[in-house]
């Protein structure tokens, strides 16, 4: 099986590389092709444009950054709903608009092509691993031709409903990592101002009752001045900004999403964009 992935970013390296790993052909194509050489050494193919990348792929990957950059690859005579071959698999793995995720199906549908939505949790550790939890909308039928592909890349790999509902349930996890990520922050701020020492406060509950991937993972980095984006804070936020957005649309009130989306939007605007989600810390100082 041949795919076209397009996007070789922070998480696409690693996800390209299983892909890789799983023998598949993989032919690629991002935005700056040196940050891409480091899979093409692992037998990645580099191609020079989108339509090159995928009109002989059996299934095409996208992640890329924000919705105007999903909307760039899908659309116009150079994007994927354009050239991608009948009865081909396009799955956008990037987070955005559930309802730009409608979009997609419904041009693609037109053109005898199925789309798949399917938004990813674990940062670079989990598409490095293998170990992505993997949310996906669409069509079920689809998902179970395409669940082969997901397995080289993920292992929690659920299908959520009809088109968008990947995107949905991404918003959801979106939703409770904010809250939780920021009573990490707290809990630390708390420690150092008691005097405690944080990394026994860790080994005290990180396997209790407020154990959580969040606390576990983000905590030895803040402790060890460690901002490097697993998942930067310009990607956080943009996803905070949908989920805050769909749930207006619902006439849901939900204050902690929107605490924690001006944190991170009042870090972003100091210059912190690129720093990774534990950096939330930051706001505290």
């Amino acid at each position: 099986m041949k795919i076209g992935f397009i996007g070789v970013g922070v998480m696409g390296i690693g996800m390209v590389r299983n892909l890789l790993k799983n023998n598949f052909e993989v032919n690629i194509f991002s935005r700056t092709k040196s940050k891409s050489e480091i899979v093409v050494k692992d037998g990645a193919v580099w191609k020079d444009s989108i339509k090159e990348c995928i009109e002989d792929a059996d299934v095409v990957i996208t992640m890329v950054g924000f919705p105007k950059d999903v909307e760039n690859v899908y659309f116009g005579k150079d994007g994927i709903i354009e050239n991608a071959k009948e009865n081909a698999i396009i799955i956008d793995m990037t987070t955005t608009e559930p309802n730009l995720s409608v979009k997609i199906y419904e041009a693609a549908k037109e053109k005898n092509i199925h789309a798949l939505d399917a938004p990813v949790s674990g940062g670079d550790a989990g598409a490095k691993n293998g170990t992505l939890s993997i949310m996906v909308g669409g069509d079920k039928e689809i998902f179970e031709r395409a669940h082969g592909v997901f397995e080289a890349m993920g292992t929690t790999i659920v299908y959520e409903g009809k088109a968008g509902f990947g995107q949905h349930t991404k918003m959801v996890n979106q939703i409770v990592l904010g809250g939780t990520i920021a009573a990490v922050c707290e809990g630390i701020k708390y420690s150092e101002k008691i005097g405690l020492d944080m990394q026994t406060v860790l080994d005290s509950i990180s396997k209790g009752a407020a154990s959580s991937w969040q606390l576990s993972n983000q905590t030895p980095k803040i402790m060890n001045e460690d901002f490097a984006p697993g998942f930067y804070i310009k990607h956080y936020v943009k996803d905070l900004m949908i989920a805050n957005n769909n749930a207006a649309l619902q006439e849901l009130q939900l204050p902690i999403l929107r605490m924690v989306l001006d944190m991170y939007k009042s870090l972003e605007a100091s210059g912190s964009g690129d720093l990774g989600t534990q950096a939330l810390i930051k706001y505290y100082e």
